[in-house]
């Protein structure tokens, strides 16, 4: 009987070990069901620094300077290369070529005339030199005849009658062949001046074509003016339903636009004001501006321009916004013209002060509360707004570094 008994309370020992092991773990349980820890709800940290009130607004980057690019006053241009689209073109490299080859064929041919011309005048001039050289023989011969005669006609008082008259006649005759001959060395330079101007003029025509050439030639090629990226036009020749922009082989006439080169260092953000907002933004107002396509920059800009006037929505709806302009100082290289993004127009800066995220400011009584985090509990504490962001706010009432719950506490079922 003695075993037996032995058993029996060995198995109601046993039996209250489970007992007292199972009502520990269901008071544990139910203890950490009543008693929240910092893992129930959310918390941040409440930090301490300079807070900056913004307005956020959507806008497009635009350049501030762009250069059109034209078809030289040239006549049958077609184009021959042009600039990858999309690739930055250092000043003055070239971004659009023309077919040359008619141009130089007219630079030869205008190159030929012009020495022709030269060696037309070289020889006129060359001729008049060996006439007015003869001319001048032939004057000198008159004059010597002419001294003779009148020393002969000096004699007709030492002479016989008859011979004093033949030194009279000849003194006329000599006398008159004198004056034929300076009417003639006359009528040899008129005739060649008038020979040398004409062909002056022709020199003068044929070097003027020669420039001429030589400047198309010059224009067959448009370097970049600045430094960006061409934009190529629509080229609209063959209707607008067939346009498409300007390729290798086309055909341009004198003065078309043939592209658009944006001024990248003159970036700035083209931004939409809503018109509630529009009273608290000021000229050089800092800004930052986050571009879509790149996430990853913070690019520091202030407000230059602001319109005066309001727009329409688009759909022509009460709504108005303002433009506004926010200069890019150091525009990143990969920025292009038409990409959005989002503006933070900083309109207020508070030193010192405590920020929270904007969801752990809540209303208790119709007061703004946070709820701070002490030793696993929560408890509500009465704080003054300062200003508030879309995703922060600036408080005064609790100290810097603390644990503010980033959801209603209460809500959760957790203890105060």
């Amino acid at each position: 009987m003695k075993p037996r008994w032995s058993r029996w309370r060995f198995f109601a020992g046993l039996t209250g070990v489970l007992a007292l092991i199972g009502g520990a773990s269901a008071g544990v349980y139910r203890l950490r069901q009543t008693q929240p820890t910092t893992s129930d709800v959310p918390v941040a940290q409440a930090r301490q620094g300079e807070f900056l009130v913004v307005i956020q607004c959507r806008g497009e980057l635009k350049a501030g300077r762009s250069v059109q690019l034209y078809a030289p006053i040239v006549p049958s241009l077609r184009i021959s290369w042009l600039a990858p689209s999309g690739e930055i073109a250092q000043q003055g490299q070239p971004v659009i070529k023309f077919d040359s080859s008619s141009a130089e064929q007219q630079l030869v041919q205008k190159e030929a005339a012009l020495r022709q011309a030269q060696a037309t005048l070289d020889q006129l001039l060359a001729q008049r030199k060996i006439v007015v050289q003869q001319d001048q023989a032939d004057l000198a011969n008159m004059r010597y005849n002419l001294d003779n005669a009148r020393l002969e006609a000096s004699k007709k008082d030492v002479v016989s009658r008859i011979q004093g008259e033949e030194s009279r006649i000849g003194l006329g005759v000599a006398e008159q062949s004198l004056k034929a001959q300076e009417a003639w060395v006359e009528l040899h330079t008129a005739a060649f001046n008038s020979q040398v101007a004409s062909v002056k003029r022709q020199l003068e025509q044929a070097q003027a074509d020669v420039d001429v050439t030589k400047a198309r030639l010059a224009q067959m090629v448009i370097n970049a003016p600045v430094t960006g990226f061409v934009v190529f036009a629509s080229n609209n020749s063959q209707g607008p339903l067939t346009s498409k922009p300007f390729a290798v082989g086309d055909t341009v006439f004198a003065g078309m636009n043939l592209a658009e080169m944006p001024d990248l260092s003159t970036l700035q953000m083209d931004i939409k004001v809503d018109e509630i907002d529009r009273g608290r933004v000021t000229l050089g107002d800092d800004a930052r501006i986050h571009v879509d396509a790149l996430p990853e920059l913070a690019l520091p800009a202030k407000i230059n321009q602001i319109s005066p006037m309001a727009e329409l929505g688009i759909d022509m709806t009460v709504s108005r916004t303002f433009r506004a302009y926010a200069a890019l100082p150091h525009p990143d290289p990969r920025l292009r013209p038409g990409m959005n993004g989002g503006v933070d127009i900083v309109v207020q800066r508070i030193p010192k002060a405590i920020s929270i995220p904007a969801q752990a400011l809540l209303t208790r009584a119709g007061k703004p509360v946070v709820y701070l985090a002490d030793r696993g509990a929560y408890r509500p504490v009465e704080v003054q707004l300062l200003a508030r962001n879309p995703d922060e706010v600036a408080i005064s009432g609790v100290p810097a570094g603390s644990l503010v719950a980033l959801a209603d506490p209460e809500k959760r079922g957790a203890k105060k």
